[in-house]
């Protein structure tokens, strides 16, 4: 277990907290805040708890350069809005200047501060001197509440720690105890369900669930690279080749832990990568090698929804189809209704299946939705990531 910022006295002390504020931004706006929400337990507590408080984060790629397109001042703004406060934007190119300290050395009890784009420093990435040293020196106290950048070892997630106390905010925390559930205490039964469409991405995810896990379903793009491995028709649909021994292999390690493993029964078709092009619902075995699969067919939908409604502990990664398009976004919205109707432990790992249940209107009705895509999956391939390995460890 890893301390968080309850385990640390934080009045009146300068505390760096590295958020995740990578948010998606059309024309300057923010178009989805939740990531900006789910750091706010974190910062509440500590304007609560009367400390100096100092955001960071980093947004999109500005390739170690300052751009403007990559600013964070509207996240100074929206976060303003949620707190009900005032944000002081410390908006130099340099990310931490003179200027900068001085408006730190400034900061009053419950005051907060966010810094600018992290990565407009070429040494963020690389968790290179002297950017480490310049951000610590603004600090007394490190707090990572960073998920979806927890499997980076940048400056900002977990080059900090060598000079500071290392305690966690509370999203890290829900997220380990999560995550962490899955992988040690699960209720059992236990089923996972992958969708997407790169095999490659998921293997091993899978090979370090399968021990763990009573049932896996496999749908979305990467079930016809499993249909090829199999030698059926898979006609236009995407495969992963490279992956498709891996594949193979993950069927027979399946049946060999006596792991109930489920692919679609049928396929929705189309004939072109349109949401408007000719559709038609074929068995696994009898797609048509003119047209490609982009969705789950209907009785697929009937048995994956009741092998959900039986499970009481559900972990979901990937879509069933192309659910950007309304005409293949029925299985994956039927995946999601029937975690949103399971009683039990539902989480999703973050990516595409977090940004479906908002799709669908069903986010709330998770236990758990991570913040983290690349963070979770790598989580649950048993990997140590390096912004929560830094980390103090309670005693």
């Amino acid at each position: 277990m890893k301390k968080t910022v309850k385990d640390i006295d934080v009045k009146g002390k300068r505390v760096l907290v590295r958020c995740d504020f990578n948010v998606p931004m059309e024309n300057g706006r923010i178009t989805d805040d939740v990531r900006i929400v789910s750091a706010l337990p974190t910062i509440k507590y500590l304007m609560e708890n009367g400390a100096r408080t100092i955001l960071m984060s980093h947004m999109g790629r500005p390739k170690g350069k300052a751009d403007i397109r990559y600013t964070l001042r509207p996240v100074a703004e929206r976060l303003g809005q949620l707190l009900k406060k005032e944000i002081i934007f410390a908006d130099s190119p340099l990310v931490v200047d003179k200027s900068v300290e001085t408006a730190v050395s400034k900061l009053a009890e419950g005051d907060v501060m966010l810094l600018e784009n992290t990565r407009f420093r070429e040494e963020e990435t690389k968790n290179e001197e002297p950017f480490t040293g310049q951000l610590a020196a603004l600090g007394e106290i490190f707090v990572n509440d960073a998920f979806g950048t927890a499997h980076r070892a940048h400056c900002s997630t977990a080059g900090i720690a060598s000079y500071l106390p290392a305690v966690s905010g509370f999203l890290i925390e829900k997220e380990v105890k999560f995550l962490g559930r899955l992988l040690e205490e699960p209720q059992r039964p236990f089923l996972a369900i992958m969708g997407g469409a790169k095999v490659g991405d998921k293997i091993p995810v899978i090979e370090n669930l399968l021990p763990k896990v009573d049932e896996l379903i496999i749908g979305g793009g990467m079930s016809y690279t499993f249909f090829r491995a199999q030698g059926l028709e898979t006609g236009r649909s995407i495969l992963d080749e490279e992956n498709m021994e891996l594949a193979r292999g993950l069927l027979k390690k399946a049946a060999d832990a006596g792991v109930k493993m489920l692919l679609p029964v049928d396929t929705v078709c189309a004939s072109e990568f349109s949401n408007d092009a000719e559709r038609e619902v074929f068995g696994k075995d009898t797609m048509p090698a003119d047209m490609m699969g982009m969705d789950i067919g209907p009785e697929t939908v009937k048995i994956y929804k009741a092998d959900i409604a039986r499970a009481k502990t559900v972990f979901w990664n990937g879509p069933m189809g192309v659910f950007e398009m309304d005409n293949f976004a029925r299985g994956t919205q039927a995946v999601a209704e029937a975690m949103a109707e399971n009683e039990g432990i539902t989480v999703i790992g973050g990516g595409d299946s977090a940004a479906a249940a908002e799709k669908f209107g069903l986010a709330g009705k998770m236990s758990h939705i991570s913040t983290g895509g690349g963070a979770s999956l790598e989580f649950l391939e048993g990997r140590e990531l390096p912004g929560i390995a830094v980390l103090e460890d309670k005693k």
